[in-house]
């Protein structure tokens, strides 16, 4: 009987991991994101990561494996559905960075303040807040999930999360970078019935906010379509945060140039059934 017990509650404790946002495998919480149900391999975890499936109105929308020494995202993945929308006018923080007994969804910082009494140094521990991005200059919030190519309000809404977000070049978040979400995504994407979208930065030398977020040194972004169920196909690009310029690349070519940038084992960022070449 009581070897019964402890196996409910190990059975408890574990539904409550998968349903929580902040949570210990993308597998089990929210798989829908990745091709096959295979996020990337760990060749791109950081020392103090946080797996985090981006839930806003109790629905979850994409999926962030997030840095929280540094604040930033190391990658956010998704499903590309673009359709044209408002821009959301909001920023979003993520409670569960803060404590796992907050709520599972994200909130407005304000919302934290006023009806959970937690304070700003609180909220910023592990992640990056508002303040962080004011004043800055030449640089500004760069998605990695961008809001376009979601299909709704919420969804697009989801994307204004600071755990999306990275301090970006703004001549390249603006310029090379916005044509290649906007234009060559949907050249790319024609025929495709699914496109799964993985996008990521690497870590750089420069921080911002007195030292408490990290600047990239380069952005990339990877893609896996499938246009039926025996053919897909896959591209990516890489850009230098300092320079308005997107390099275009094979899926394999950009594991290739990730895996000299992280210096660790063989980067893969998609099941082996998507075509590197």
């Amino acid at each position: 009987m009581l070897l019964l017990l402890l196996l409910l509650q190990v059975l408890a404790s574990c539904l409550w991991l998968g349903h929580s946002e902040v949570v210990t495998s993308f597998q089990r919480s929210c798989p829908q994101f990745f091709f096959r149900e295979t996020p990337p391999n760990e060749a791109l975890e950081p020392e103090n990561p946080a797996w985090i499936c981006q839930r806003y109105k109790n629905q979850y929308y994409f999926a962030t494996l997030y840095d929280k020494s540094r604040r930033i995202p190391v990658y956010s993945a998704y499903l590309y559905q673009p359709a044209s929308g408002k821009r959301p006018n909001i920023w979003l923080v993520e409670p569960q960075l803060i404590d796992t007994t907050y709520p599972k969804t994200m909130e407005k910082e304000q919302t934290l303040l006023n009806d959970y009494s937690i304070s700003l140094e609180e909220v910023g521990k592990h992640q990056a807040v508002y303040q962080d991005y004011k004043n800055l200059t030449g640089l500004n919030r760069g998605h990695l999930n961008p809001n376009s190519h979601h299909s709704d309000s919420s969804s697009r809404t989801a994307t204004f999360t600071l755990t999306n977000i990275v301090p970006q070049n703004e001549k390249l978040n603006g310029g090379a970078w916005n044509n290649y979400e906007q234009q060559t995504m949907m050249r790319n994407t024609e025929g495709c019935n699914t496109t799964y979208v993985v996008v990521g930065a690497v870590p750089g030398n420069n921080y911002i906010a007195k030292g408490r977020v990290n600047k990239p040194s380069y952005l990339w972004a990877s893609a896996c379509c499938e246009v039926d169920t025996n053919h897909r196909k896959t591209w990516a690009v890489i850009a230098e945060n300092d320079r308005n310029e997107v390099q275009l690349l094979t899926l394999g070519e950009l594991e290739d140039e990730l895996t000299e940038l992280y210096g660790r084992e063989q980067v893969s960022l998609f099941d082996s059934g998507c075509p590197r070449e």
